[in-house]
């Protein structure tokens, strides 16, 4: 069974930085991507970043320059993976639900309908 579990999010003033991290395990897939995306209450959930399994990675335009999404293969399993997302340079807009998913489908990095798996998610909270 796919378990996604995020940690790392929390409260910050504007301008600071938070990394967040999931923890993937039990997945069987050879060919998958991962990807953060957040959420605030009455908006539809929003893609931040995106990477593949060869390391490519998709930014949404609002986090391009200021977030880096990275992955971290376990090297004593084939499935096992740790996702991040460093967030530098943070603004009250980037206040959200921030959830990890990975995808076996087609890849459409941000689009969160291709993705199949889905952490509990980790509150940000910016402060101005």
């Amino acid at each position: 069974q796919v378990q996604l579990v995020e940690s790392g999010g929390g409260s910050v003033q504007a301008g600071g930085s938070l990394r967040l991290s999931c923890r993937a395990s039990g997945y069987t897939y050879s060919s998958y991507f991962m990807g953060w995306f957040r959420q605030v209450p009455g908006k539809e959930r929003e893609g931040v970043a995106a990477i593949d399994s060869d390391g490519s990675t998709s930014y949404a335009d609002s986090v391009k320059g200021r977030f880096t999404i990275s992955k971290d293969n376990d090297k004593t399993s084939l499935y096992l993976t740790s996702l991040y997302l460093q967030m530098n340079s943070l603004k009250p807009e980037d206040t959200a639900m921030y959830y990890c998913a990975l995808s076996y489908s087609r890849w459409v990095p941000l689009d969160h309908r291709q993705y199949n798996r889905w952490g509990q998610g980790t509150q940000v909270t910016v402060s101005s």
